[in-house]
């Protein structure tokens, strides 16, 4: 790679080769001395990217992350298959210490929330904006969320 390719790289914060590098060290660091120093650079590292990424995630492969990790949030107990693609504004989030299961092959669009103790099975889709909190089946796709009313005032 040419010096001004990968200047314009680090400069768009999508370089996170280093950052899923660190992530898969820290796992197998047995020191616990040395495994909060690679937990402070994986935090920095991802603030600095402007997403989070839960140390104790379990994540087979780093993910497909086309705009880095620019309003990722993904919890401490989730966990993440194998080829995954996860687009920016995406929150994979726990509920009472559960967070979501995506399994392999997985594809999560921009601003989708999926929270609680939920398994989104082999290939599923979820679509932009979409508020998941069921599970879902494998190869399926899931888009919006139907709007509900919830209190509605009377006019005298």
């Amino acid at each position: 790679m040419a010096l001004r390719e990968h200047l314009l790289e680090l400069a768009q914060g999508n370089g996170l080769g280093r950052f899923w590098a660190r992530f898969y060290r820290r796992q197998r660091v047995k020191n616990p001395l040395l495994r909060d120093l690679y937990t402070l650079l994986l935090l920095s590292g991802a603030r600095r990217h402007g997403g989070y990424v839960g140390i104790t995630a379990r994540i087979e492969a780093p993910p497909a992350l086309p705009h880095g990790l620019r309003g990722v949030y993904i919890s401490r107990y989730a966990a993440l298959g194998a080829g995954c693609r996860i687009y920016q504004n995406v929150t994979i989030g726990e509920v009472d210490g559960k967070a979501p299961t995506l399994e392999a092959d997985c594809l999560v669009g921009a601003g989708a929330v999926l929270i609680g103790g939920i398994r989104v099975g082999r290939g599923a889709k979820i679509g932009a904006g979409a508020v998941v909190c069921r599970d879902v089946p494998a190869g399926a796709t899931v888009v919006a969320q139907p709007c509900r009313i919830l209190e509605r005032k009377v006019e005298v």
